[in-house]
């Protein structure tokens, strides 16, 4: 029999607040954190607009020393993961720690430290390169140092599935405890891509907005002007465990995980299927592995990303799952605030969901002057909205044609 998974605790770290209480209430607010990049000199790059985090002081979580060890996608794991677990009110050394596991994707990893590094290598030669490079920029190092940094000793792993990884991480995560193998899991995505050769990358393929000379709107799904993604960064970490070991402690229960759907497009490396049939796929096999029913699901936290093809594909694929239904629904993009963190973009969404369920709110698309002719669902535009939510869908969509849907309930006994 398949264990039931519920979510206990809640950290982030990302560009419109550092914590669940900051950020769930500017999110609620429409508040925009994207503005001009202060992390290098962007004057000459198409895009110079980005989410960066504000007022983030990693000293008041990890030791000063061991900050300068640490890539900032590290950093921002370790930070929102010992928020999460304060959050869950969990106590490290009354827990089997044997039986609490770490998932924590990224989709790049340390991209700032291979910058600086290969700079170091070129300007001052092989030997000046930073005995700590390689253990500061491998991928895995969020989940590896947040192990550490907790002691938890049960299953840990890293996804990198693009922008899919945080969705794809917690997806991974609810099956581990769901077949018993795991009581809790620490699970999330944290992502650090505010670089310049990232930033040079994103500008020359094109995919990211222009619209420097207002960096408040830049970022807006479903509008017919919209012009692509604008890069953020930060980390979201969601504390998932078996409800028994949950009701055991008398811990604060915000969601269910019931659903989990992960598929392929085999079409493009960056564009979505025709259709938007991979994407249909990925929401079906969620809505089927949670036995969830079509006319109960109340809210859709969509990838969004404010592309031409991903809000027009997404959109179909939605009205593909839901049919009729499609149009009883709250569709919004949440990345229209927050911008797009890649590889944390689902974590901090899945975040979302289960504030909005527990709080029984349904947040935001912002920025939507026209909304495109092709796109007709209710994108919730400019306001949210107070609404009870029973069933929370947020779906991931990945370069390489990485699809990962979450459904996530309102928990009842």
């Amino acid at each position: 029999m398949k264990k039931r998974v519920v979510v206990t605790g809640l950290g982030c770290v990302t560009p419109v607040g550092n914590g669940k209480e900051e950020f769930w209430k500017n999110i609620k607010a429409g508040v925009c954190g994207i503005d001009k990049v202060t992390r290098f000199d962007a004057s000459t790059f198409q895009t110079q607009v980005a989410g960066e985090l504000k007022e983030f002081n990693p000293e008041e979580y990890i030791n000063k020393k061991e900050i300068k060890r640490l890539d900032k996608f590290t950093q921002y794991a370790i930070v929102s993961s010992k928020m999460a677990v304060k959050d869950a009110n969990i106590d490290i050394d009354s827990v089997n720690r044997d039986r609490m596991g770490v998932i924590i994707g990224s989709g790049i990893g340390g991209v700032e430290t291979i910058e600086e590094q290969h700079k170091i290598l070129l300007d001052k030669g092989n030997k000046r390169v930073s005995p700590f490079f390689v253990p500061m920029m491998i991928g895995n190092m969020a989940a590896g140092q947040v192990s550490i940094a907790l002691g938890a000793k049960g299953p840990n792993t890293n996804v990198c599935t693009a922008c899919a990884s945080g969705t794809h991480s917690i997806g991974d995560a609810f099956k581990i405890i769901q077949r018993g193998d795991a009581d809790i899991m620490v699970a999330g995505g944290s992502e650090a891509p505010v670089t310049a050769l990232a930033f040079a990358g994103f500008c020359n393929m094109k995919a990211m907005s222009t619209r420097n000379d207002d960096p408040k709107t830049a970022s807006r799904p479903f509008d017919k002007d919209r012009d692509g993604f604008v890069m953020g960064e930060g980390a979201g970490i969601l504390i998932l465990e078996e409800l028994e070991h949950a009701l055991n402690r008398n811990a604060k229960i915000y969601a269910e995980v019931v659903g989990y759907g992960l598929t392929a497009d085999a079409y493009h490396m960056t564009t979505p299927a025709e259709g938007g049939e991979g994407a249909t796929r990925s929401m079906e096999m969620a809505l089927q592995d949670g036995n969830v029913p079509l006319d109960e699901v109340d809210y859709i936290n969509a990838h969004g990303t404010s592309t031409l093809y991903n809000d027009r594909l997404e959109t179909q694929a939605i009205k593909n799952v839901f049919k009729e239904k499609a149009y009883d629904l709250c569709v919004s993009s949440t990345k229209s605030m927050t911008g797009h963190l890649l590889g944390a973009a689902g974590a901090v969404e899945a975040v979302i969901c289960a504030m909005s369920i527990n709080d029984s709110f349904v947040p935001p698309t912002i920025n939507v002057n026209e909304v495109d002719e092709d796109l007709d669902l209710d994108y919730v535009l400019d306001n949210g909205r107070d609404k009870e939510i029973r069933y929370a869908m947020s779906n991931s969509l990945g370069f390489g044609g990485h699809n990962a849907t979450l459904v996530l309930k309102k928990y009842d006994k």
